[in-house]
């Protein structure tokens, strides 16, 4: 088993993509601590996981919202007195915020997505990295995907959130390099989750034609299964992913199950970083 023994924290991790990163950390042997906003769900997938789990193997979860400061510092502490160890934080929670023209959608529901999206992310690894850094050991898995990497229109909240997660990952392994400590981010696909029901709920109008178009033909074709940005998710947990660090790995289109084999050269580089384009790197001179 890939984690066991291991304590994992996962945030966000009542339902979706959250809830099947738990449950494959159950099935490779770890502990899981679960936090998220609706108790009711939280408590039905704790139950669910409890039956899955194996005889000693501890599942347990609290109530957590990733912008209240005292709450995140409260069930960061209760998982280290609940778990016989604290050696990996999953930072799942996440929301689209207002949909549409920036200059027209609910400027407090702009700025609480930025919260959720980001600065719970921070939060969250400004929490643990004392107890990882005191322990010279620890894995933290940031989910970023969405607008990260290009514009995403009508959703500025979530893009822009998404985009700061991934510069947020490569500057705190920067700050952790040497210390033993992995912080990395996934991007997990397209995924049939609340989050697309929320795009096709709102419609063309509020999202835009293309990418509800885009939208509605992934719910039909069945979008990326849940199980791969899981699987990638234990794969940075583990030992295996130890000294990759500050990447932004696709659970797609990267060949992250091979990483193992390339990890000096992938340490080495700047492979899976977002860097800024310059003319030499289309082939252009334009001294």
């Amino acid at each position: 088993m890939k984690l066991k023994n291991y304590g994992i924290l996962i945030a966000g991790a009542s339902q979706g993509l959250g809830k099947a990163i738990a449950r494959a950390c159950v099935s490779e042997g770890a502990h899981v601590f679960l936090g998220a906003r609706d108790a009711r769900l939280l408590g039905q997938t704790r139950a669910e996981l409890e039956r899955q789990a194996k005889a000693g193997q501890k599942v347990l979860a609290a109530p957590l919202d990733v912008s209240k400061p005292d709450l995140v510092k409260q069930w960061v502490n209760s998982a280290r007195t609940a778990l016989p160890s604290l050696d990996g934080l999953v930072n799942n929670a996440g929301v689209y915020g207002p949909k549409g023209f920036i200059d027209e959608v609910n400027w407090s529901e702009w700025v609480e997505a930025v919260q959720i999206n980001l600065f719970g992310t921070a939060l969250l690894c400004r929490t643990v990295l004392p107890i990882f850094k005191n322990q010279k050991r620890g894995k933290i898995v940031n989910l970023s995907g969405g607008g990260a990497t290009a514009p995403l229109p009508y959703l500025s909240a979530y893009a822009v959130s998404k985009a700061a997660v991934v510069r947020l990952t490569d500057t705190l392994a920067e700050e952790t390099k040497g210390l033993n400590i992995d912080i990395n981010a996934i991007a997990p696909g397209r995924l049939n989750t609340r989050l697309l029901e929320e795009v096709i709920v709102a419609g063309p109008d509020k999202v835009g034609h293309e990418f509800y178009e885009r939208s509605l033909r992934q719910k039909s074709e069945g979008g990326t299964p849940l199980d791969k940005g899981a699987a990638l998710c234990v794969f940075l947990l583990s030992n295996a992913s130890d000294g990759i660090s500050g990447r932004l790995i696709s659970a797609v289109w990267d060949p992250w199950p091979k990483l193992e084999q390339y990890r000096p050269e992938l340490i080495a580089s700047d492979i899976y970083t977002l860097r800024r384009i310059v003319p030499e790197d289309r082939g252009k001179n334009w001294e």
